[in-house]
């Protein structure tokens, strides 16, 4: 019996205001039950989540494990994506250039 092997790509995504990301390191979740969030990807190690919506996707560094986890079994993930990540905390989690 002849196994098919598909080779492993990486997926490379362009982020907001930056070059492009590989999300070899990240765990990526297609969001279905969001009006506002489309796709989350987050690298636990490093503490980076992305988050696209609208179809762009947008960094945010040093963000807990915790508060990603929240976002994921959060009852709106809009609501509190845009409290506790973008929000107030926005300048709290941004990324260095």
């Amino acid at each position: 019996m002849h196994l098919l092997a598909t080779p492993v790509v990486s997926e490379t995504i362009d982020v907001a205001g930056r070059s492009s990301i590989d999300l070899n390191s990240f765990e990526c979740r297609d969001i279905t039950r969001s009006s506002i969030v489309q796709r989350v990807c987050y690298d636990r190690a490093r503490r980076h989540l992305i988050v696209a919506i609208k179809g762009a996707y947008d960094q945010y560094c040093d963000l807990p494990a915790e508060t990603y986890d929240a976002l994921l079994g959060a009852r709106s993930m809009g609501g509190f994506f845009n409290r506790h990540i973008r929000g107030v905390s926005g300048a709290r989690f941004a990324c260095p250039n």
